[in-house]
């Protein structure tokens, strides 16, 4: 197998939850999506006083930039490395996209939350899907970027190693883990993390542990913000007790949380 990632790099999504991958697609990718994403969204390209939301969401795209934008030989090794090979579905759409615009208004979904998995009683209510110790059908959290972000651009924040804070909560909880809700509600009592802004070019894409702490935050430069935020899925379940010493480094994080 072609490594990607050195040693360190794969170390460091242990321990802080994230590895940053740039050039992950080309700038052609990247304009192609734009294309579309400006071509729904109610606003005016060429004129921000049209932009009056502080945030629009758009739903979910299966068009070809956004399915390559995935699907490279150089992100599924990747994918590889830090799942395991045959252990992850390939993207097929991308979604959701929260467009960040420049505003002085708040946007009202900055709160702390981590990205849930699995659907609860009710499958149409997202505040109600659910998280467990073995992240089941969700291999990694991706923040792809398709416009340049700087930190005046909304970069989402990420709290540094808060995957291992996380697992130890899930831990505590049986398969059906906790809803989204519950999961927010127990965060501001972890440990104080170091915030990283996910800041890049378009075409870098920050491939994060599924249990990372993010956030939103308010848009104080002048160019809308294009990120989206898919999930990989699994194709199966991951193994955190097994008596075997072959885990992968999804597993490895969550592992070192449960020592």
């Amino acid at each position: 197998m072609s490594e990607i990632l050195s040693k360190k790099e794969i170390e460091q999504f242990v321990l802080n939850g994230f590895v940053r991958i740039e050039n992950a697609f080309s700038q052609e990718i990247a304009d192609a999506a734009l294309d579309v994403l400006w071509d729904d969204l109610p606003c005016d390209r060429s004129n921000p006083f049209t932009w009056t939301e502080p945030v629009i969401r758009l739903g979910m795209y299966t068009q070809q930039p956004f399915v390559e934008s995935l699907n490279s030989k150089k992100l599924h090794l990747i994918f590889d490395q830090l799942i395991g090979k045959d252990r992850w579905i390939p993207c097929r759409s991308v979604g959701t996209f929260p467009v960040r615009f420049p505003s002085v208004r708040k946007p009202n979904d900055t709160g702390k939350h981590v990205d849930v998995s699995f659907p609860g009683n009710d499958p149409n209510n997202y505040f109600e899907w659910r998280a467990n110790v073995k992240s089941k059908g969700r291999a990694l959290l991706m923040l792809v970027l398709y416009s340049d972000v700087s930190d005046n651009d909304a970069p989402t924040v990420i709290y540094e190693g808060s995957h291992i804070d996380v697992a130890k909560l899930l831990a505590k909880e049986d398969d059906l883990g906790l809803s989204f809700m519950e999961l927010a509600s127990k965060l501001n009592d972890l440990p104080e993390r170091k915030e990283v802004y996910a800041t890049g070019k378009a075409g870098t894409v920050y491939l994060c542990h599924p249990f990372l702490v993010h956030s939103a935050q308010p848009h104080s430069g002048t160019i809308p913000k294009f990120m989206a935020q898919p999930p990989l899925l699994l194709r199966g379940e991951l193994s955190i007790s097994d008596s075997t010493d072959d885990y992968a480094p999804v597993e490895q994080a969550i592992r070192l949380a449960l020592e």
